[in-house]
């Protein structure tokens, strides 16, 4: 679980949303609630209290111009989690990781550069993941555009946002 202060790069899918509600649906314990559908490009982050305009700079400065299309189209299973890769993203992921290298993704649990996907279900029970795999796989494709990042923070009241990123000048 994250720990207050801790930030984070993302890229919000509000298409993917309907996904995170049929995981709910089956075990509610599954989503993260407040967290919307998104691909994190680099978490953790920063510490909220090291993170200010140079840094957010830095960031806007590494970001390529343009929407990134993109289709979610295959699901991925293992134990309690599910997930949708979006290689779309690589690209994304690449420039931010390089412009902060000293910010592992996920504290290396995953290893130096884990590949970019939505998080549909997390440590769920097994046979409530594979219902949601299924379930999930039914409604894919899913065809969405990213024109923006947001870099947000965990606050006593959820996730929140620090600013948001625009990719089209």
């Amino acid at each position: 679980m994250a720990q207050l202060g801790t930030t984070a790069v993302l890229a919000t899918m509000p298409d993917a949303e309907p996904l995170l509600k049929l995981a709910a649906e089956v075990d509610a314990r599954a989503v993260r609630p407040g967290v919307p559908a998104h691909a994190a490009l680099l978490y953790p982050w920063l510490p909220v209290d090291r993170l200010g305009e140079t840094e957010l700079d830095r960031l806007r400065a590494a970001l390529p111009v343009g929407r990134v299309s993109i289709r979610l189209a295959a699901v991925e299973q293992a134990g309690g989690f599910v997930g949708i890769p979006v290689p779309e993203l690589r690209g994304l992921a690449d420039a931010v990781r390089t412009a902060f290298p000293e910010q592992v993704p996920y504290g290396g649990r995953f290893g130096q550069d884990p590949p970019v996907h939505v998080t549909v279900a997390l440590d769920t029970d097994p046979g409530a993941a594979a219902d949601i795999a299924r379930l999930t796989r039914a409604r894919l494709p899913i065809t969405t555009e990213i024109s923006s990042l947001h870099a947000v923070a965990l606050t006593p009241h959820g996730w929140e946002s620090l600013a948001e990123l625009p990719l089209i000048p």
